[in-house]
């Protein structure tokens, strides 16, 4: 069963919360927390990411497209 990545962002603290999720699953983990400074690319892409969300003018296709970026960046962060 592959798992998903998801993300949120804590503007609070200015960090990117990673967790995971098996498809077909609703059991969230919890993975690690990523500083903003530790990787702004990925913080500003999340960002946008949630803000996708709360268009009035929500898209799935760009959602599922920015999700995808999210997704790239994060694993090519946790090969370095």
């Amino acid at each position: 069963m592959s798992k998903d990545f998801l993300f949120a962002i804590n503007t609070d603290s200015e960090e990117v919360i990673i967790s995971e999720s098996a498809k077909g699953t609703n059991k969230i983990n919890y993975i690690e927390r990523i500083k903003k400074s530790d990787n702004e690319m990925l913080y500003h892409a999340v960002n946008t990411l949630t803000s996708i969300t709360k268009s009035s003018n929500y898209d799935a296709t760009i959602f599922k497209a920015m999700d995808k970026v999210c997704q790239l960046m994060y694993s090519k962060h946790k090969k370095h």
